[in-house]
Protein backbone atom coordinates (compact mmCIF):
# COMPACT_ATOMS: atom_id res chain seq x y z
CA UNK A 1 0.00 0.00 0.00
CA UNK A 2 3.39 2.46 0.40
CA UNK A 3 3.32 5.05 -2.32
CA UNK A 4 6.19 4.95 -4.40
CA UNK A 5 5.83 8.54 -5.90
CA UNK A 6 7.54 11.29 -3.93
CA UNK A 7 5.99 13.97 -2.07
CA UNK A 8 8.26 16.98 -1.75
CA UNK A 9 8.41 17.88 1.92
CA UNK A 10 11.87 20.26 1.43
CA UNK A 11 8.84 22.61 0.41
CA UNK A 12 6.79 21.94 3.52
CA UNK A 13 6.97 24.77 5.88
CA UNK A 14 4.66 23.35 8.10
CA UNK A 15 3.30 19.13 9.11
CA UNK A 16 0.25 18.54 11.50
CA UNK A 17 0.42 15.52 13.51
CA UNK A 18 -2.40 13.00 15.05
CA UNK A 19 -1.32 11.91 18.19
CA UNK A 20 -3.36 8.56 18.72
CA UNK A 21 -2.02 5.79 16.83
CA UNK A 22 0.68 8.07 15.06
CA UNK A 23 2.67 9.68 17.93
CA UNK A 24 1.66 7.33 20.58
CA UNK A 25 -0.11 3.95 20.77
CA UNK A 26 -1.66 1.75 23.79
CA UNK A 27 1.54 -0.89 24.47
CA UNK A 28 -1.10 -3.51 24.20
CA UNK A 29 -2.36 -3.40 21.07
CA UNK A 30 -0.30 -1.15 19.30
CA UNK A 31 -1.41 -0.61 15.73
CA UNK A 32 -3.53 -3.75 15.46
CA UNK A 33 -6.67 -1.96 17.02
CA UNK A 34 -7.45 1.90 16.95
CA UNK A 35 -6.12 3.30 19.96
CA UNK A 36 -9.36 4.75 20.78
CA UNK A 37 -9.99 2.13 23.22
CA UNK A 38 -7.67 3.36 25.83
CA UNK A 39 -10.23 6.45 26.68
CA UNK A 40 -12.95 3.76 27.53
CA UNK A 41 -10.93 2.73 30.80
CA UNK A 42 -12.43 4.18 33.98
CA UNK A 43 -9.84 5.42 34.88
CA UNK A 44 -8.67 9.55 35.30
CA UNK A 45 -6.64 10.29 32.27
CA UNK A 46 -3.54 10.05 33.96
CA UNK A 47 -4.10 6.67 34.45
CA UNK A 48 -4.35 5.99 30.72
CA UNK A 49 -0.99 7.32 30.19
CA UNK A 50 0.36 4.68 31.54
CA UNK A 51 -0.94 2.12 29.10
CA UNK A 52 0.95 3.77 26.54
CA UNK A 53 3.98 4.18 24.54
CA UNK A 54 5.62 5.67 21.83
CA UNK A 55 4.94 4.71 17.97
CA UNK A 56 8.64 3.52 16.95
CA UNK A 57 10.62 6.35 15.48
CA UNK A 58 8.31 8.89 16.19
CA UNK A 59 10.98 10.49 18.85
CA UNK A 60 13.82 11.01 15.95
CA UNK A 61 11.61 11.83 12.99
CA UNK A 62 9.84 14.97 15.01
CA UNK A 63 13.96 15.77 15.90
CA UNK A 64 14.77 15.49 12.51
CA UNK A 65 12.21 17.80 10.89
CA UNK A 66 12.24 20.63 14.31
CA UNK A 67 15.97 20.53 12.73
CA UNK A 68 15.24 20.89 9.66
CA UNK A 69 13.36 24.44 10.57
CA UNK A 70 9.68 22.38 10.27
CA UNK A 71 7.08 23.73 11.86
CA UNK A 72 5.27 20.88 14.01
CA UNK A 73 1.78 20.96 15.15
CA UNK A 74 -0.23 18.49 16.76
CA UNK A 75 -3.98 18.15 16.37
CA UNK A 76 -5.72 14.94 18.36
CA UNK A 77 -9.39 14.07 18.86
CA UNK A 78 -10.93 14.04 22.09
CA UNK A 79 -14.40 13.11 22.96
CA UNK A 80 -13.75 14.66 26.21
CA UNK A 81 -15.42 18.92 26.00
CA UNK A 82 -12.97 21.01 24.81
CA UNK A 83 -11.27 21.85 28.21
CA UNK A 84 -10.93 18.40 29.17
CA UNK A 85 -9.80 17.53 26.14
CA UNK A 86 -6.31 19.96 25.98
CA UNK A 87 -6.01 19.04 29.15
CA UNK A 88 -5.66 15.57 28.30
CA UNK A 89 -3.51 16.04 24.88
CA UNK A 90 -1.30 18.43 27.33
CA UNK A 91 -0.84 16.18 30.15
CA UNK A 92 0.17 13.44 27.09
CA UNK A 93 2.84 15.89 25.36
CA UNK A 94 4.46 16.31 29.03
CA UNK A 95 4.15 12.83 29.55
CA UNK A 96 6.15 11.60 26.76
CA UNK A 97 8.69 15.06 26.93
CA UNK A 98 7.32 16.10 23.49
CA UNK A 99 6.34 19.79 24.62
CA UNK A 100 9.72 21.20 23.41
CA UNK A 101 8.98 19.52 19.33
CA UNK A 102 5.97 20.73 19.06
CA UNK A 103 5.41 24.31 18.06
CA UNK A 104 1.50 24.21 18.82
CA UNK A 105 -1.05 21.12 20.74
CA UNK A 106 -4.18 21.66 20.04
CA UNK A 107 -7.51 18.80 21.31
CA UNK A 108 -9.51 18.98 18.42
CA UNK A 109 -13.42 18.45 18.62
CA UNK A 110 -15.30 15.05 17.91
CA UNK A 111 -16.47 15.71 14.14
CA UNK A 112 -15.08 14.89 11.08
CA UNK A 113 -14.49 18.58 9.82
CA UNK A 114 -12.98 19.61 12.90
CA UNK A 115 -8.76 18.84 12.17
CA UNK A 116 -9.78 20.76 8.84
CA UNK A 117 -11.27 23.64 10.64
CA UNK A 118 -7.66 23.89 12.87
CA UNK A 119 -5.13 23.66 9.71
CA UNK A 120 -7.21 26.09 8.09
CA UNK A 121 -7.31 28.77 10.98
CA UNK A 122 -3.81 27.80 11.63
CA UNK A 123 -2.33 28.39 8.11
CA UNK A 124 -4.11 31.90 8.22
CA UNK A 125 -2.73 32.80 11.66
CA UNK A 126 0.77 31.95 10.49
CA UNK A 127 0.30 33.25 7.06
CA UNK A 128 1.15 29.91 5.12
CA UNK A 129 -0.28 28.53 2.13
CA UNK A 130 -2.11 25.30 1.94
CA UNK A 131 0.54 24.17 -0.79
CA UNK A 132 3.05 24.32 2.20
CA UNK A 133 1.24 22.28 5.02
CA UNK A 134 1.23 18.74 5.36
CA UNK A 135 -1.13 16.53 7.76
CA UNK A 136 0.17 13.05 8.79
CA UNK A 137 -2.06 10.54 10.52
CA UNK A 138 -3.48 7.20 10.95
CA UNK A 139 -7.00 7.62 10.34
CA UNK A 140 -8.49 8.27 6.91
CA UNK A 141 -11.77 9.81 8.36
CA UNK A 142 -10.31 11.91 10.76
CA UNK A 143 -6.78 12.71 9.72
CA UNK A 144 -6.58 12.08 6.01
CA UNK A 145 -9.83 13.12 4.74
CA UNK A 146 -10.08 16.52 7.12
CA UNK A 147 -6.94 17.64 5.08
CA UNK A 148 -7.60 16.53 1.79
CA UNK A 149 -11.00 18.41 2.57
CA UNK A 150 -8.96 21.91 2.82
CA UNK A 151 -6.69 21.47 0.22
CA UNK A 152 -3.74 20.67 2.36
CA UNK A 153 -1.76 16.96 1.37
CA UNK A 154 -1.65 14.23 3.88
CA UNK A 155 0.07 10.87 4.05
CA UNK A 156 -1.56 8.13 6.29
CA UNK A 157 0.61 5.68 8.60
CA UNK A 158 -0.54 1.82 7.44
CA UNK A 159 -1.68 0.26 10.31
CA UNK A 160 -3.35 -3.03 10.40
CA UNK A 161 -6.99 -1.32 11.58
CA UNK A 162 -6.63 0.97 8.58
CA UNK A 163 -7.42 -1.90 5.64
CA UNK A 164 -11.09 -1.52 6.58
CA UNK A 165 -11.20 2.38 6.92
CA UNK A 166 -9.86 3.13 3.46
CA UNK A 167 -11.71 0.27 1.83
CA UNK A 168 -12.74 1.76 -1.58
CA UNK A 169 -11.30 5.29 -1.26
CA UNK A 170 -8.61 6.87 -3.12
CA UNK A 171 -6.04 7.28 -0.48
CA UNK A 172 -2.84 8.30 -2.80
CA UNK A 173 -0.39 8.80 -0.09
CA UNK A 174 0.70 6.10 2.73
CA UNK A 175 3.54 5.45 4.63
CA UNK A 176 4.28 1.61 6.82
CA UNK A 177 5.94 3.81 9.59
CA UNK A 178 6.42 7.25 10.66
CA UNK A 179 10.14 7.89 10.05
CA UNK A 180 9.20 7.03 6.20
CA UNK A 181 7.65 10.52 6.22
CA UNK A 182 11.46 11.57 6.18
CA UNK A 183 12.11 9.30 3.09
CA UNK A 184 10.19 12.16 1.18
CA UNK A 185 12.12 14.73 1.58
Amino acid sequence: MENKSRLKITKKKIIFFDGDGTIWYPKKTKHKEKPHWIYSLQKDYREHSKHLIMVPTALSTLKKLKNMGIIIILLSTHPQTPKQANIVVQHRIKYFNLDKLFDEVHATRESHSSKGEFIVNILKKRKIAKNKALMVGDSYRWDYKPATDVGVDALLIETDYIKKDVRGRRVKKTIKKLSNLLNYI
